[in-house]
C-alpha cells in the first residue's frame, strides 16, 4: 500500500510539538518581577492620559461661579459621580449579558486528527468466542476532518439563568440607588465647600487688614515697652491681647484658604484657578419645619435610596432561595446537531442526532436541607437589615429636623450679633478718631466684628448643610435629564428649580418615584 503524502506529516509532529514546549518552559522562566513592574514612562503616560480624559469635554467657566452653576458642575464632571454612573453602566451590561445565558446554545465546532498509523482492529466470533478467521480491517482513514453544528438546551440551565437574570435587574437598580446616594452626598459637599468660599471671598480682605493693623499695633506697643515710658505691664497686658487676637484671625484665614481648592475639586475646576463666587440669598424661613413630621416619615421611607437598596438586596435574597430550589430537581437537555466528516470509510459523511437526556445528583439530595437553611438565613438577614435600615433612616430623619431647626435658630441669632458688632466697630473707630480710645480698642473690636462674621457664615452653612442632610434623608435629587448629554445650561437651569423648590420647603408628589 502506498502511503500518501499526508502520512510524512505526523513524523514531524513530535519534533514540533517538543518545540513548542521548549519554547513555553523557555518564555514561562524568563518572567521575573523586574520585568512586570511599572516603569517611570509607563507611570506618567498613565497620570497623563487620566488628566486628559479628565479635563475632557468640560466646559470653561465663563464669569463668576453660582451656587446652581457650582451643583451643576458637579453633577456633570465630577469625577466620583462619573465612577457612579459608570458602575451602573457595568451593572447594566451584566444583565444585558446575562438574558443570553436562557437561549439555547448553539455550538459549531471543526477539527482534524491524524494518525501515524491506520488503526487496524480485530473481531471475535460472537458464537465460538474465538478470533474471527477474517483478516483484520481498517475502519477509519489515517486523517479526517470534522465538523459539528449543533443545538443544546437545558432546561435546569434555563431556570437558574432566569432567576440570575431578575438578581442582576435588581442590581443594576441597586447600582442606581447608589449613585444618587452618592449624588445627595456630593451636593452636600458642594454646598458647604461653596459657602465656604463665599465666605473666604467676603471676610479675607477684611481680615488680611486687621491682621496687619493688629501687626503694627505690636510693633509699636514692642518699642514703647523697649523705651520704658509706661509701666511694664501695661505694654505686656497689651501685647497679650494682641497677640490672642492675631492667633484667632490666623486660624480663620488658614481655615478659609482651602475652600476654593475644595470646591474646584468638586467641580472639576482646574485647582489653582482664581474664580470668584456669587452669594446667594440666605433663603433659610424654616420652610421645612411647617411639613408634618408623620408626611416626612412617609416620603422618606419612600423614596431613601438606602432603604430602597435594602429592599432590592432582600429580593436578591428571595431569588438567590428559588435557585437553590431549582438544584434539587432533576435535569432535563434537549439537543440536536448537524455534524459532517471527511473520513472516507464512512458510507454516510453527513447525518444529524437528536436526544434528551435527564439527570439527577442523589447525593445531592444530602445537602439540601442546608441550602435550604442557608436561603433561608440570607432572606432572613436580608429582611433584618432593611428592617434596621428603616429605623436607621427614621432616626436620620428626626435628626436632621432638629439639626435643620436649631441651625435655623442659631443663624438668627448670628445674624443679630453680626449687626451689634458691626454697630460697636463703628463706634469704637469713631471713638479713637476723637482720641477718646486706642488703637487697641479698635483693632480688638475689628477682631471681634470679623469673628462674628465669621460665626454668620458657619451659621449659614451648617443651615445649608442640615437643608442637604434633610433633603438627602428624604431622597430628594435634582429632576435632571441624562447629565453626560444634556447641555450645562440646561443642567444648571433644572437644578436652580429644584433648588428654589426645596429652599420653599416643597415636597414633590409622593408618587414621583425616582
Amino acid at each position: 500500500m502506498t502511503r500518501p503524502t499526508s502520512a510524512l506529516i505526523p513524523r514531524a509532529a513530535p519534533a514540533l510539538a517538543l518545540a513548542s514546549a521548549l519554547l513555553l518552559i523557555t518564555g514561562c522562566s524568563s518572567l521575573t518581577l523586574d520585568s512586570a513592574r511599572l516603569s517611570a514612562a509607563e507611570v506618567k503616560s498613565t497620570l497623563a492620559a487620566d488628566r486628559e480624559a479628565l479635563a475632557r469635554d468640560v466646559e470653561p467657566l465663563a464669569g463668576p461661579l453660582t451656587m446652581e452653576g457650582a451643583v451643576a458642575r458637579a453633577i456633570k464632571y465630577n469625577a466620583d459621580r462619573r465612577y457612579r454612573a459608570m458602575e451602573e453602566a457595568v451593572a447594566m451590561g451584566a444583565f444585558e449579558v446575562g438574558q443570553f445565558d436562557m437561549l439555547p446554545k448553539v455550538i459549531a465546532s471543526a477539527g482534524y486528527r491524524n494518525r501515524s498509523n491506520d488503526l487496524i482492529t480485530r473481531s471475535t466470533d460472537s458464537v465460538t468466542g474465538q478470533p474471527s478467521l477474517a483478516n483484520p480491517y481498517i475502519s477509519s482513514s489515517r486523517e479526517a476532518w470534522t465538523g459539528d453544528v449543533g443545538i443544546s438546551w437545558s432546561l435546569l440551565d434555563f431556570g437558574q439563568s432566569y432567576y440570575a437574570a431578575r438578581q442582576n435587574a435588581d442590581r443594576v437598580l441597586i447600582a442606581g440607588e447608589r449613585r444618587r446616594k452618592a449624588l445627595h452626598n456630593l451636593m452636600q459637599e458642594v454646598r458647604a465647600a461653596y459657602w465656604r468660599v463665599v465666605a473666604a471671598q467676603q471676610l479675607l480682605p477684611v481680615l488680611r487688614t486687621t491682621i496687619t493693623d493688629s501687626e503694627a499695633a505690636l510693633q509699636d506697643s514692642q518699642k514703647v515697652e523697649a523705651a520704658k515710658i509706661r509701666s511694664p505691664l501695661e505694654p505686656l497686658r497689651y501685647q497679650r491681647q494682641l497677640l490672642e487676637n492675631l492667633r484667632l484671625l490666623e486660624l480663620i484665614e488658614q481655615e478659609l484658604s482651602t475652600a476654593r481648592v475644595e470646591l474646584a475639586s468638586l467641580t472639576n475646576l482646574p485647582l489653582a484657578s482664581t474664580f470668584t463666587v456669587v452669594e446667594p440669598a440666605a433663603d433659610n424661613n424654616g420652610g421645612w419645619l411647617q411639613q408634618p413630621v408623620e408626611q416626612l416619615e412617609e416620603f422618606a421611607l419612600m423614596r431613601n435610596p438606602d432603604l430602597r437598596e435594602g429592599m432590592y438586596n432582600a429580593r436578591i435574597a428571595q431569588q438567590e432561595t428559588r435557585r437553590t430550589l431549582l438544584k434539587l430537581f432533576p435535569g432535563v437537555s434537549f439537543n440536536y446537531g448537524f455534524r459532517s466528516s471527511s473520513d472516507s470509510y464512512l458510507i454516510h459523511r453527513q447525518w444529524t442526532e437528536t436526544g434528551a437526556q435527564i439527570s439527577f445528583n442523589l447525593l445531592g439530595l444530602l445537602s439540601a436541607p442546608a441550602q435550604m437553611r442557608l436561603a433561608d438565613t440570607g432572606v432572613a438577614l436580608a429582611n433584618q437589615r432593611r428592617m434596621a435600615t428603616q429605623m436607621a433612616v427614621l432616626t436620620q430623619l428626626h435628626i436632621a429636623r432638629l439639626q435643620y431647626a436649631n441651625a435655623t435658630s442659631q443663624l438668627a441669632r448670628a445674624d443679630a450679633i453680626v449687626g451689634v458688632d458691626n454697630r460697636l466697630a463703628q463706634q469704637v473707630a469713631n471713638q479713637e478718631e476723637a482720641r477718646k480710645m486706642t488703637v487697641l480698642d479698635r483693632v480688638s473690636q475689628q477682631s471681634a466684628a470679623v469673628l462674628s462674621q465669621l460665626r454668620r457664615y458657619q451659621a449659614l452653612s451648617n443651615s445649608q448643610a442640615a437643608a442637604s442632610r434633610l433633603q438627602a434623608t428624604l431622597g430628594l435629587e435634582p429632576v435632571v435629564p441624562d447629565a453626560a448629554t444634556t447641555p450645562l445650561s440646561d443642567l444648571t437651569t433644572a437644578v436652580a428649580a429644584s433648588m428654589q423648590s426645596w429652599n420653599r420647603g416643597q415636597l414633590p408628589p409622593a408618587e414621583a418615584a425616582p
